[in-house]
């Protein structure tokens, strides 16, 4: 069992990748050997720094996908055409080769086990990557607090943790909304995530959950536009970005 994760690790770090599992058709998740573990939050990320011969180092954040309260290590990168950092963890890394690693990082948009509260996630995207991590925190504790995902993703091809997210759909954890191709036997075209979908197939405000959205700026400023339109009180609201790590 990792130690709690009370201070971020503001210091690089070698890190040895120990596993690559691909997740989608542009979606890997990689595990990483780190040394003396602080363990961490669920909801925290780490920087990656990827270093070439020449000197030059690109950093990247990236969230973290594996349950809080473990040594597991693990981080889903999705590819951002013409990155730097993003093309070889995604396609080219394997078991066996060397990153850096800063942190836990973040203390804004994470998820205790000591909340008793519901909790409405709502993902975007590679934005579901953190909310694994407090599913499977959730599920890992035991918790008997209700926690529900609503995930909007472009198509099949691009659905991360595809099976174990499945199993929890078959539970009513978690629906699935997709927006440019859907899956054969979809009985829902594809389409954006509408307001009447969100009334719908979230939590409702009466129940005062805690929500945490994750995606990109647009998809984010909108659900959580539309949530608060829905009655949900601001302050129960969470809420991260592609590209921008929120502070308090």
């Amino acid at each position: 069992m990792a130690r709690a994760a009370t201070l971020p690790r503001l210091t690089w770090q070698g890190a040895t990748i120990s596993d690559v599992r691909r997740e989608s058709m542009t979606g890997t998740t990689l595990r990483l050997d780190v040394a003396d573990w602080p363990g961490h939050r669920a909801g925290q990320h780490v920087d990656v720094r990827l270093t070439a011969p020449d000197g030059y180092a690109a950093v990247r954040p990236y969230s973290l996908a594996s349950a809080a309260g473990s040594s597991l290590v693990e981080i889903t990168v999705d590819t951002t055409p013409d990155g730097e950092v993003s093309p070889y963890l995604a396609h080219t890394a394997r078991p066996g080769h060397h990153v850096e690693v800063r942190g836990p990082l973040g203390s804004w948009f994470v998820w205790e086990v000591t909340d008793s509260s519901p909790v409405q996630l709502v993902g975007g995207g590679s934005g579901v990557v953190p909310l694994m991590s407090m599913l499977r925190t959730h599920r890992d504790a035991g918790h008997p607090s209700l926690m529900q995902l609503l995930y909007s993703v472009a198509g099949p091809d691009h659905l991360l943790y595809r099976d174990e997210l499945h199993q929890l759909e078959q539970q009513g954890a978690v629906t699935h909304v997709y927006t440019r191709q859907a899956p054969s036997g979809s009985t829902r075209p594809p389409g954006r995530l509408t307001a009447a979908e969100l009334a719908e197939l979230t939590l409702p405000a009466a129940m005062r959950p805690a929500c945490f959205v994750c995606g990109p700026t647009g998809f984010v400023e909108t659900v959580l536009e539309r949530l608060v339109e829905l009655g949900h009180e601001p302050d129960r609201l969470r809420a991260e970005r592609y590209g921008e790590r929120s502070t308090p």
